[in-house]
């Protein structure tokens, strides 16, 4: 075996892979054998990192360290009845080693036995120094089983051991959200805050609870607090610009989140929320620039589409309504909400076909709302296809038996149909659940306004 005489000159890495091309076996202490294997590890390079384990364990047999090590990377290839056996017997060798216990827990929870690595856990509590690692490996093993309060509590104690962990921060306020207790969230974040009024992590948290609450002067403070501690953070600008919207302060919304554009790359979300904005304070022609800006970011953005057809909608713009829509589907060809509007224009504008197909479509897709059916219905009316409009509203009554705007409409088209004895029936049906639909049914059936037998069938004075 070769001493190597340079290895003060080389990093151990670096003698490493010198030895691997001489094809010679160099010694290395245990300790740069850790160091190397967890280079190669983090790298990705497992191949090396297992020829790095076999030379290792071969000049040190009995290293923790090292059979430590040979877990995490029987864990990477999935090997855990492996990894379970060698962390076993490096128990049986060294039972107060916590590290032992921290890889036994890991297998465990992979394994999905969360219960026994919530308990191996408490145990190496015993042997730990340092507990952070511990507490958040019991938290997540909570998480696990969906039991957030205990949870919250080893949060807690990580926050307590390390009150920079940023992430334990965030874990634990989803706990309490988890909890629906923004209350007890708000408490803890003020006392955090008490000590560390710097955070801009917490006051960004602070706001958000606040918010939940409808405390918006509250929310907003919390977050104008969170970017005096960082200008730069995005999240709080959008949380700001949230809040400023819902306090309908849109001018000021819109500043916030136009500053996000100004620090990074422009979102679909801020874009989007500025035209959502500019609709608001009556800008139609923002907003529409807005939101095609959203779309040219994102083009999966679905509320830009369904605000552009809306928009265009509301203007009596059809024509440009239907191509906005055509797009979306050509892009994302199960969205009901862009199906339900594409049927409904083409309904408006005269193309019934192309409306039968939209709401085919809907229905499709498992929308079965009382108004789809009703349209759909109402579609094939005028394309006077009277026994598809009878099937396409008795289906609709499966899913909605007590609905008067349904009833109403069967018994409009079997009038249609002469088919008095079911108009009657389903008329009866109609008023007895809402008699204030009469007047709907005559404005969709203007030529029974005065129908006697309509009358007749309700018990109405003629």
């Amino acid at each position: 075996m070769n001493t190597d005489s340079n290895k003060g000159h080389k990093s151990p890495i670096a003698r490493f892979e010198l030895m691997l091309q001489s094809n010679r076996v160099y010694f290395f202490d245990a300790t740069e054998f850790e160091e190397i294997i967890q280079f190669y590890i983090d790298s990705g390079s497992l191949r090396l990192a297992y020829k790095a384990l076999e030379i290792g364990e071969n000049q040190h047999p009995e290293n923790s360290g090292l059979k430590l090590l040979h877990v995490e990377l029987m864990l990477l290839n999935n090997q855990y009845m492996e990894a379970e056996d060698v962390i076993d017997r490096l128990r049986e060798m060294e039972p107060f080693n916590e590290y032992v216990y921290i890889h036994k827990a890991v297998i465990l929870s992979k394994t999905k036995r969360h219960q026994e690595a919530i308990s191996f856990l408490n145990k190496g509590l015993e042997y730990s120094e340092s507990q952070a690692e511990f507490h958040s490996m019991l938290a997540m093993e909570y998480l696990f089983l969906d039991s957030y309060i205990m949870a919250k509590e080893h949060f807690i104690k990580c926050l307590e051991e390390d009150p920079k962990d940023t992430q334990a921060l965030y874990n634990l306020i989803y706990c309490f959200e988890s909890l629906e207790n923004p209350d007890g969230a708000i408490e803890f974040l003020n006392d955090y805050l008490e000590a560390d009024p710097f955070s801009e992590i917490a006051w960004h948290q602070l706001g958000r609870q606040y918010s939940s609450k409808g405390l918006l002067k509250q929310a907003l403070s919390s977050h104008e607090f969170a970017v005096i501690c960082d200008s730069d953070f995005i999240g709080a600008y959008f949380e700001m610009g949230k809040t400023l919207e819902k306090m309908k302060r849109y001018n000021e919304a819109i500043l916030a989140y136009e500053l996000t554009l100004s620090i990074a790359e422009p979102t679909a979300f801020a874009l989007f929320h500025i035209g959502q904005c500019h609709i608001e304070l009556g800008n139609t022609k923002l907003a529409i620039q807005y939101f095609k800006r959203t779309l040219n970011e994102d083009p999966l953005y679905e509320k830009a589409w369904i605000a552009l057809i809306d928009l265009y909608c509301k203007n009596k713009e059809f024509e440009k309504a239907l191509f906005y829509a055509k797009s979306s589907i050509q892009i994302d060809n199960v969205n009901v909400s862009t199906w339900k509007r594409y049927a409904q224009i083409n309904f408006i504008l005269g193309f019934l076909e192309e409306a039968d197909l939209g709401f085919t479509e809907c229905v499709n897709l498992g929308n079965y709302e009382v108004d789809t059916w009703v349209k759909w219905a109402d579609v094939l009316k005028e394309m006077d296809d009277y026994p598809k409009a009878i099937e396409i509203l008795q289906h609709g009554l499966e899913f909605h038996p007590e609905s008067s705007v349904i009833n109403f409409r069967l018994g409009g088209i079997y009038l249609l149909s002469s088919q008095s004895i079911e108009a009657s029936f389903y008329l009866k049906n109609a008023y007895m659940s809402d008699a204030k639909q009469l007047s709907h049914f005559y404005e969709t059936f203007p030529e029974f306004k005065s129908s006697l037998f309509v009358k007749q069938s309700l018990s109405l004075k003629v």
